[in-house]
Order: structure tokens, then C-alpha cells, then sequence
């Protein structure tokens, strides 16, 4: 056999497991993961490289109704990232009922190759597993239907050999190097995010947005400036916290993350903006690279 190579896309509601599956997959945390729904609100590529073989994984954001211009703004890389799929990969949960009759009607119109993954399964029974296997089956007739536990990383390598089964002879689209295509500046403002998300409550979270001003590479210490976006001067107060506290521990905690992951010392700081509506505006989403050429 050739070299294989193809784009798989992962999709499905918020909160069932799809970063958490991505990262198992690939070895390597590329995506963000906290136990709040719409914690990915970007399509994020994680490579898998074999002597013979490449995966490219799209992670994509929890498919929901929009709300706001950012939410139909994470819908738009949902839908590419199906344009340019070789296989979906529809993640479930034991929540789930077959979705709705729209949603399904609009998964039986794709052409490519649909794997059913019912995650969380070392939360449920084999009868309750079984049930969930013949319905999908039934409701869909994808290429498998496969019962998975992402964070026990169990039957993982059953989606892999699906998935080699079903994508061309391909060179390499990406080098053997690369685990993402993403910039080292996206990672880190992820993470400033991820401990945004895992410190703060209520509505917090979804009004803030982290963007990386600043990023020098000084050989043994990185200085990184990053900009913490809120909606309102509320939120802001919320964020920064009683004399500070707050944002110095988030700041504290992502510096630790920042530092791991780039493998050097981190010099952080972080400032908090009021961008007012920001998640309703084009210009401030673009400049947040939520465009249909940013991912």
C-alpha cells in the first residue's frame, strides 16, 4: 500500500467530546478542553503522522442555533471544514436521540463518508451502548457506528482503521513534522482562554475573547502581551477581580501552560479591553479571525 492522506472533519453538539477525542487521537492537547459547552469556537487542525500515513483532524466548534454573528461565524467553519472533508466524523453522546429529522436529513445529503462515534461510553451500560448502536444505524446507515470513551482513549484505534479504509493514496499535505497548522500565538492565546473559561462563571466566559499583542522570542524567555476582550465595563471589573486577584490568576495558570508548551520561560502580561458587542460586529470579528479564510 501507498502513502494515505485525507482530511477528516469532526463535528457534533457542544459538550459531547469532540476536542477531547481529537487530542486523544493526535497525542497532543491542541484543543482546548473544560467542562463548559462552546469552549471551541474555531476549526483546529491536529495532524496524525505515520511512516505511511497523515491525518489532518478539523476539531470544530458544538453545532447549535446562532445567536450572535460569532455563533453563525463558528457555524461557517463547521461548514467548511464538511466541504473539504474525505470523512465526517458525527461525535454522540448517550444524551443524544438521533438528533433532529432537519439535522439528519442534512447528514444523509453529504456525500462523504459519515463514522457514527458514541462517546462516553465507560458512563453507560452495554444494553444502554446497544440501543444507541442499532439506532444510529438505523437512522442514519453511515459507513460504522462506533462506541468509544475518549478520555479512557478505548477503541480509538478502531476509528483510525475506518478511517484508513475509507481515504485516497495520497502524498503528504502538511510536512511530518507539523502536529497543527495553527501559530504558536493562537496556541497561547487558546490557553489564556481555556483558564478564562475554567475560572470564571455565567456569561463571562462566552463575552471574552483573548488576542496576542505582543510575542518576542528572546532565545530562553518569551515576552507575550495579551489582551483580554470583554463586552462590557461590568465584565471587566468581573475579570480583573478584587485588587487584581482574579486576572493574576488566570494570568499565573496560563503562564504555566504558556511555558510548557513552547518548552521556555514565559514573561506574561495581560491587559483587559471593553469591546462593546463585540460578538454581534464584523470588524471586531474579523479582527478576532472569525472570517471564512481565517481557518
Amino acid at each position: 500500500m501507498g502513502h494515505k492522506s485525507g482530511f477528516i472533519s469532526i463535528i457534533g453538539k457542544p459538550n459531547v467530546g469532540k476536542s477531547t477525542l481529537m487530542n486523544a487521537i493526535t497525542g497532543a492537547s491542541l484543543s482546548i478542553v473544560t467542562p463548559k459547552a462552546q469552549t471551541t469556537r474555531h476549526r483546529i487542525k491536529g495532524i496524525l503522522n505515520t511512516e505511511n500515513l497523515q491525518l489532518v483532524f478539523s476539531d470544530t466548534p458544538g453545532i447549535l442555533e446562532p445567536h450572535y454573528l460569532l455563533h453563525q461565524k463558528m457555524m461557517d467553519f463547521v461548514k467548511a471544514s464538511l466541504d473539504d472533508a474525505d470523512v465526517v466524523l458525527l461525535i454522540t453522546d448517550l444524551t443524544e436521540t438521533y438528533m433532529d429529522e432537519s439535522f439528519r436529513e442534512k447528514m444523509k445529503g453529504i456525500s462523504t463518508p459519515l463514522i457514527v462515534i458514541i462517546n462516553k461510553i465507560d458512563l453507560s451500560t452495554e444494553n444502554e451502548v446497544n440501543k444507541l448502536l442499532h439506532g444510529w444505524k438505523k437512522h442514519l446507515s453511515p459507513h460504522a457506528v462506533i462506541p468509544v470513551s475518549a478520555k479512557e482513549k478505548f477503541n480509538l484505534q478502531i476509528i483510525l482503521d475506518s478511517i484508513v479504509e475509507l481515504i485516497p493514496e495520497s502524498p503528504p499535505y502538511f510536512s511530518k513534522e507539523h502536529l497543527s497548522d495553527a501559530t504558536e500565538r493562537f496556541f497561547v492565546s487558546e490557553i489564556i482562554r481555556e483558564k478564562i473559561f475554567l475560572n470564571y462563571q455565567e456569561e463571562i466566559p462566552y463575552s471574552t475573547e483573548v488576542s496576542i499583542e505582543a510575542f518576542k522570542d528572546e532565545g530562553k524567555l518569551v515576552r507575550i502581551n495579551a489582551v483580554i476582550s470583554v463586552e462590557r465595563d461590568s465584565q471587566k471589573a468581573i475579570i480583573i477581580g478584587r485588587k487584581g486577584e482574579s486576572i493574576k490568576k488566570v494570568g499565573t495558570e496560563a503562564r504555566k501552560d504558556i511555558e510548557s508548551f513552547l518548552g521556555k520561560k514565559v514573561f506574561l502580561e495581560t491587559f483587559v479591553r471593553v469591546e462593546k458587542d463585540w460578538r454581534k460586529k464584523e470588524n471586531k470579528l474579523r479582527n478576532f479571525g472569525y472570517s471564512s479564510g481565517s481557518q
